[in-house]
């Protein structure tokens, strides 16, 4: 995975960016789970995410995603970016 600096922040991010558009909408919580755990196994730890997203249920299922999982992972690994 390659890496970039976001703005003036400091975090250094992934170039690849999750869309979440489609978790609670056309994927379970279950299949949504499978892909963020895999794109963090592939390095990935940029997430793009909306509270308009099928009317806000993709932000709570990346919030019980969070909520489930190590926090070395979640706290540390992981930004998450929304509109």
């Amino acid at each position: 995975m390659q890496y970039t600096i976001l703005g003036k922040s400091g975090l250094s991010v992934s170039k690849l960016a999750l869309g979440t558009m489609t978790f609670g909408a056309e994927s379970t919580e279950e299949q949504s789970f499978a892909v963020l755990d895999a794109f963090i196994a592939a390095g990935g730890n940029l997430i793009d995410t909306s509270n308009v997203y099928a009317g806000g249920e993709t932000e709570a299922i990346i919030g019980r995603w969070f909520a489930s999982r190590p926090r070395d992972v979640t706290q540390h690994a992981v930004r998450c970016i929304t509109r």
